[in-house]
């Protein structure tokens, strides 16, 4: 346990550095509405690529239940980490807006979907004004869960982060 401690944090501390060199604001911390509803964070790790990370919930579940045949209710917590690559020259424009695409996965909890596991396709567009340093983020995000049953879904999200 110690051990996987210590790699945790060196694997931040990492991370940490090497996003210096992406951006003069390398981090990220703002809100997403849609699903998930709730925080999301971005690092960049370099000028075109970067982590992005969300903990939100869900208000209804979507799951069939088994037992009735309807579908499950109540709230579930969702948790992702993506993996994303930027294009810059996309759309020119005096202002930026890359699209962005990425991999990654997502497990949700609570209202059918205990310890559910997912594979995480993202597509998006950003702004990020050159005269603030914030983002603005639309994304389309199909997913295959693999755990505990198989399913195929699409979220989808709008947010805003501000950089530190």
């Amino acid at each position: 346990m110690k051990y996987s401690l210590c790699a945790v944090i060196t694997f931040f501390l990492f991370l940490s550095a090497a996003g210096t060199f992406a951006q003069e604001r390398p981090f990220g911390l703002g809100v997403i509405l849609g699903e998930p509803t709730g925080i999301s964070a971005k690092l960049w790790v370099s000028p075109a690529t970067a982590f992005d990370f969300g903990l939100g919930w869900s208000l209804g579940g979507d799951r069939i239940n088994h037992y009735n045949g309807g579908y499950d209710g109540g709230s579930r917590v969702h948790f992702h980490m993506d993996y994303l690559w930027h294009w810059f020259g996309a759309i020119h424009s005096s202002e930026r807006f890359p699209l962005y695409a990425g991999v990654g996965g997502r497990i949700n909890t609570g209202a059918g979907y205990t310890n559910s596991v997912a594979a995480r396709g993202v597509f998006g567009i950003a702004w990020l004004p050159r005269q603030a340093p914030i983002d603005i983020f639309l994304e389309l995000v199909p997913s295959l869960q693999v755990v505990p049953s198989t399913g195929f879904g699409i979220d989808a999200g709008l947010g805003v982060r501000y950089f530190f």
